[in-house]
């Protein structure tokens, strides 16, 4: 293989990776099935928390498949494009997440990029994954809030990497990652301080878009 490829075809595979998290399974999902946009209930996003909120159990469980496949898929172009190599591994889930979090088909504004992190910290750390998980899933019981779940998630993400020795990008990934989602949870986090914030089970309408802060 000429040496260019070497650099070109990793580069293709992040491109690949950010257009691969374009896909707006939320909103797909809402549209093709419900014929609603989920972008007018609750708080606006089109990732499966506020799917499951909308549309249900079942509809959500789809959107959160679609979504971390995303960014699953996204380390399996960087691993293929890349030949194993970590840092394109990586970069492709970064990648697939910032087309998540802003897709260029919806005028850079999506979701909060949980899922799709979710695809690529399961693919590249199982281990990690399980901690992760397990934090997320604690703070949700005593909470209720998937956010506060999630910021705290995120938080935990670049610690837990320094008791499980991993490559250097992995942990400068993980930095990101982390940043990523807490910048993505602002809004969330200004209506967890109000007290203005959705808890898991609770359902919106169209209504309850138009009173959030």
């Amino acid at each position: 293989m000429p040496a260019w490829l070497l650099v070109v075809w990793p580069l293709v595979a992040v491109g690949a990776s950010y257009l691969l998290g374009n896909v707006p399974f939320g909103l797909l999902v809402g549209k093709l099935f419900y014929k609603i946009d989920v972008r007018r209930y609750g708080s606006g996003n089109i990732g499966a928390t506020n799917i499951f909120r909308t549309l249900g159990p079942g509809p959500a469980l789809v959107v959160l498949i679609g979504d971390a496949g995303k960014g699953a898929l996204a380390v399996l172009l960087g691993w293929l494009a890349g030949r194993g190599s970590p840092e394109w591994m990586f970069l492709a889930g970064i990648a697939a997440i910032s087309g998540h979090n802003w897709p260029a088909v919806l005028g850079f504004k999506g979701g909060r990029g949980i899922a799709t992190s979710l695809g690529v910290i399961a693919t590249l750390m199982p281990q990690v994954t399980l901690i992760i998980v397990g934090i997320w899933l604690m703070v949700l019981a005593f909470s209720r809030y998937v956010s506060l779940a999630s910021i705290s998630a995120a938080v935990a993400l670049p610690v837990t990497l320094l008791f499980f020795p991993q490559p250097g990008i992995y942990a400068l990934g993980s930095l990101i990652l982390s940043a990523f989602a807490l910048y993505r949870h602002i809004p969330n986090m200004k209506r967890l301080m109000a007290g203005k914030e959705f808890k898991i089970g609770q359902k919106v309408s169209a209504e309850d878009k138009d009173r959030e802060p």
